[in-house]
């Protein structure tokens, strides 16, 4: 399943994934950032509408100088000591949000319609492939990632924890796993399946509407175990 999942991935097809029972129960869709389209945004929206969040796989991150919100938050806290009553202290799943800055491709309007969420995803991703494949330093990689990119804006950008999948098993590290596993670009776009009632979408649910939407669904343990392997293989 994870090789279907994979090619399915490298063909700019949506997978669904499940993180696991006892962590936040919740299925996300994902798609490889630099495939995103209008159509892909309009989906998540109508049909997952979760928060649209694109990962940065930690390398990158740091190429990029991206910390996390919550790190922000307590480096501005002196200046604004509101910051320090909101402490993200009391994860029922987790050590720390995956929650990096917002941002805004430059040649966006509002940065909200669907065209425009979709220009910042795929062109974020294409930045990160060429990143990726080129020896760019740090002080240059940042220089063009303000030149095209501003903030704040419209979409979620989520850091990686920096040793993949050991530390932290969220739907950031699993999706941007699975990007690095099919060879794509190291970011993934990605959006919660919510119920009409309210709450994330029930597993057995998204396993239904896998089916008929013919789309992969697979379990964070899945990806965890092919991940395992594919690092091995490297060795």
């Amino acid at each position: 399943m994870i090789k279907k999942a994979l090619d399915s991935l490298k063909e700019g097809n949506f997978v669904l994934v499940y993180d696991g029972d006892g962590r936040e129960e919740e299925t996300d869709f994902i798609i490889a950032s630099q495939f995103v389209t209008p159509k892909s945004i309009r989906r998540m929206r109508k049909e997952g509408g979760g928060l649209i969040c694109t990962t940065v796989y930690h390398p990158i991150a740091k190429k990029l100088g991206l910390p996390f919100l919550s790190t922000l938050y307590e480096k501005a806290s002196k200046n604004y000591p509101v910051f320090q009553r909101l402490v993200p202290d009391r994860f029922p799943y987790d050590a720390r949000s995956s929650f990096s800055v917002t941002i805004n491709h430059r040649e966006n309007y509002t940065g909200i319609t669907d065209i425009d969420r979709a220009l910042t995803a795929s062109e974020f991703g294409k930045f990160v492939a060429y990143l990726q494949w080129n020896n760019i330093g740090n002080e240059k990689a940042q220089e063009m990632f303000g030149t095209n990119f501003r903030a704040p804006g419209h979409i979620h950008l989520l850091n990686t924890s920096s040793h993949l999948l050991e530390n932290r098993k969220g739907h950031t590290e699993l999706a941007t796993a699975l990007m690095i596993m099919a060879g794509l670009a190291p970011s993934a776009t990605i959006c919660e399946m919510m119920s009409d009632e309210g709450t994330a979408k029930r597993k057995e649910d998204v396993m239904e509407y896998a089916k008929k939407s013919g789309l992969i669904f697979l379990k964070g343990k899945e990806i965890i175990e092919a991940w395992r392997i594919w690092e091995k293989e490297l060795e």
